[in-house]
């Protein structure tokens, strides 16, 4: 008879985890999303001079996919240089100094959104320094932070670990995909992204 009590414990306590599980995936689907990204045009590396930024065209991709708003990070006054090159400079410089550039706009109701998916290129193995400015203008109290990363080799490095410290909010699994792909191989980029979401239960 006690056999029987315990497993019939066991039992109840499995179904208990799988409702549980399934509620917050549910939970999460039905939860207000936000796609917010910082992406350069201009010369790029393995890609040469293009019109739209890598990290914009996932940005899209996933506002898409997800029905979630969309929100560009713009500087105020963008003094970038287009050459490659030159913009690396810039950005090492930037995050030696951590510094903060301003932005041009802000979102008057990011309260109301509960899923921030954060997109930025990887410069130097951390976000360009104007994200920082971004996460420091806005309250993240019970967001979930969703990274996503474009790159040329160099994959999600610490980004996710730097917003996680950043925000404080709950950060999970992050994508990092070529700027190559998301520029030349839009099919597969695409796959990328719905293979993950599909993951994540998003």
């Amino acid at each position: 008879m006690k056999k029987i009590f315990l497993i019939l414990i066991l039992v109840l306590a499995i179904l208990g985890i799988n409702h549980k599980s399934y509620a917050e995936e549910k939970n999460m689907i039905n939860a207000k999303k936000l796609v917010v990204y910082f992406s350069k045009a201009g010369e790029q590396y393995s890609v040469g001079n293009i019109t739209e930024g890598n990290t914009a065209i996932i940005a899209k991709i996933i506002a898409a996919k997800t029905q979630a708003d969309i929100f560009e990070i713009k500087l105020k006054n963008d003094t970038y240089p287009t050459a490659y090159k030159a913009l690396t400079e810039v950005a090492l410089q930037e995050k030696k100094t951590s510094a903060r550039p301003e932005i041009a706009d802000k979102i008057d109701n990011f309260a109301d959104y509960d899923v921030i998916f954060f997109g930025t290129p990887n410069w130097w193995g951390d976000m360009p320094m104007a994200l920082y400015t971004f996460i420091e203008a806005n309250d993240w109290t019970d967001k979930t932070v969703v990274p996503f990363v474009t790159h040329e080799g160099s994959g999600l490095s610490s980004i996710p670990s730097k917003i996680k410290t950043a925000t404080g909010a709950k950060v999970l699994d992050g994508l990092a995909i070529y700027g190559h792909v998301a520029q030349n191989e839009r099919d597969e980029a695409e796959e990328n992204v719905i293979n993950w979401l599909n993951k994540l239960g998003l």
